[in-house]
Formats: C-alpha cells, structure tokens, sequence
C-alpha cells in the first residue's frame, strides 16, 4: 500500500505540473556539517535568518514533529520566447532581472500546488501530518532534493540535473508517513568550473562555497543597506539577482522552457530600459510589480540597483539628467548611490 502510494504522489504531482517528485528520509547530517561550516564562515553576510533557527533547517523533524519523510518537488521556471539574456547583460542601457523573477511570485505558484497534493494523499488514505514548504522556513531544500534525487547540487550551489539543468524551482512537503525513499543524486559537475570562472564579484570561492558577501544576487535581493564600493563596477547593468553561474553551465543547454502560464514574462522585464524603470515612482513599481517576487526589495532598493545600473552605463544627457533628477529622493539610500553614479564611480 505504502509503495503504490509513492507511486500515486510521483503521478498526481506530474498532473499538478511538477516535473518531478523524490521522496527522501530526514538524515541530513553531512548537510548540517557543511551549513554549520558556512555560517560559521560568515558566508550568510546580513542573512540572519540563516542563523536563527539553529540545526532545525537541517533536521526536519524539529521544525515539524513526527516528520520522517520529505517530499521534494521540482518545477521548471525558463520563461519561453524571452530576450537572450548574454544580449541583455551587454546592452548597458538595458536592465538585467534574473529569469526566477520575470513572471509571477513562484512561493505563491508552488505553495498552491504542494497543497493541493497533500490535499490529494489525504482523499486517498484520509488525514495524515504535513507542512508545505516554498523557500518560506528553515529548510535544506537543495539537500533535501539531491537526496531525493530530484537533482545534485552544483558546485555554485546550484541544483542540477542532466535532463533539465537548473532552471527550476524547489517545494517540499513534510510528512508523517514512512515512504519508501529514492536513491539520491550523483554529481556530474567532472572537472568544469565554468561557473567559477565567469561569477562577475568571484562570489564562489570554492566548489560548492558562495560566499553570499560577494554575490551580486545577494546586493541587489538581500541586503538592506548600500552596496559595497567594491562590487558596483562588477554588477554592470544587473539590477535584480544574477544568473551568469546558470547561464554559463553547460547542463543548461538541456533545459526546456517552462509551460507554466504564471512564469511567462511580465510587462517586458526581460530587456527593460533602465531610464524607463528609474522613473517609476513608488505607485507604479508597486503596480507593475503586483504578483512578483521583484516587489520584495520595494521601491528604495530598486531605486538604488537601478543607480548603480546607471552609473555603469556610458555617460549621455538622458542619463545624467535621470540621475540628477533622484538627488533630492527623500532617502538616503538612493542618494548616496546616485552621488555615486555621477560623480564617483570608486
């Protein structure tokens, strides 16, 4: 019974649109090696969360009791039909987004989805313990879909697989039932290290260590404050997230483009002109950000990624007049980074 019921979830989820489902126990003590090394490394920079919650991001069943499986989803996120994105990253009037953000909030797609499965177990066997999981807690996701061999993790930290490369996001349910489990990933990375090669801050500083505190990903998305002097100039026309350790890797030339509606490019963020964005006052960026994971950073940092944006640009009288025009922006924040992209640029 138990085995067929494995077997329902893997089908039930394919119906939901999830490309794959892995089924994995909670032992993830390797992981928690390698997490309670990172941190203690200080890689997490200003991510506290990372930190907060002690082991329990590495033992699931002290986040939820009487957890003794996970199971992980996948679902694919490339956006078809989309500007190519090496032709974006060297239009320096243009702005790049990272791929994940150009359609709709993917926590509110797959959280909606997961639930619905666990909704399906329950019709099929009644009611069980489970707990959804969309990036939203103090969860191994990437570990937990390696060993539900739903994908191994790159050496940029990245999942993998050799079918779908890594353009995909990550769910998971945590249950009460004892599932029988999927063997777990094997690496393919080999001897490549494209990935370290091309990060534009050097971020990977080894096979398998971001250090978060040099990631373009993690200045333009998680921190709060002004971004380094030192890592301005690498972020050239980025202005949300960085995709080039993906964009790069050669296991991506077998990703397929998404068929999720929700994931297809909204209002042409895909080769946005930066002048354009930077005029956006708050009301708008809020509006044309409805629905996506872009609204997070708000209006201020969005500001501030598009000014440094700008100061990497080549110098014209629409773009020093754009900059000047944000001096007297009631922040701080976006003050200091416009000073910056017209006058220093250090």
């Amino acid at each position: 019974m138990i085995t067929e019921l494995a077997a329902f979830i893997k089908t039930w989820g394919w119906e939901l649109g999830f490309q794959k489902i892995g089924i994995t126990d909670i032992q993830l003590g390797e992981h928690e090696r390698w997490l309670l090394d990172w941190l203690a490394a200080g890689f997490h920079g200003e991510m506290g969360y990372m930190a907060r919650h002690g082991v329990k991001r590495s033992r699931p069943a002290e986040l939820v009791p009487n957890t003794v499986r996970v199971i992980a989803a996948r679902m694919d996120y490339q956006p078809p039909a989309t500007a190519e994105p090496w032709g974006v990253l060297h239009r320096p009037d243009l702005g790049y987004i990272s791929r994940y953000a150009l359609g709709r909030d993917y926590h509110k797609v797959l959280r909606n989805r997961l639930q619905r499965l666990a909704e399906r177990i329950a019709i099929a066997i009644g009611p069980f313990g489970y707990r959804v999981f969309v990036d939203s807690a103090p969860v191994l996701e990437k570990a937990l879909a390696e060993k539900a061999s739903l994908g191994w993790i790159g050496k940029h930290s990245n999942v993998l697989d050799r079918q779908a490369g890594s353009w995909f996001f990550l769910g998971e349910i945590y249950v009460d039932l004892p599932l029988p489990v999927d063997e777990p990933a094997h690496a393919h990375c080999g001897r490549c290290v494209a990935c370290l090669e091309i990060c534009p801050t050097r971020a990977i500083v080894a096979p398998y260590q971001v250090d978060a505190r040099r990631c373009i990903s993690y200045h333009t998305i998680e921190l709060q404050g002004a971004i380094p002097l030192e890592f301005r100039r690498a972020m050239g026309n980025r202005i949300y997230g960085c995709d080039d350790c993906q964009l790069v890797c050669p296991w991506n030339r077998f990703a397929r483009p998404t068929v999720e509606a929700d994931f297809r490019t909204r209002h042409g963020l895909d080769a946005p002109d930066l002048l354009a964005l930077f005029r956006w006052d708050e009301t708008e960026f809020l509006q044309r950000t409805e629905g996506s994971a872009i609204r997070r950073i708000g209006h201020e940092r969005w500001l501030r990624n598009i000014a440094v944006a700008l100061g990497n640009a080549p110098r014209s009288p629409d773009v020093t007049a754009a900059l000047r025009a944000r001096l007297t922006h009631p922040s701080a924040l976006v003050q200091e980074h416009v000073q910056w992209a017209l006058t220093g640029r250090g």
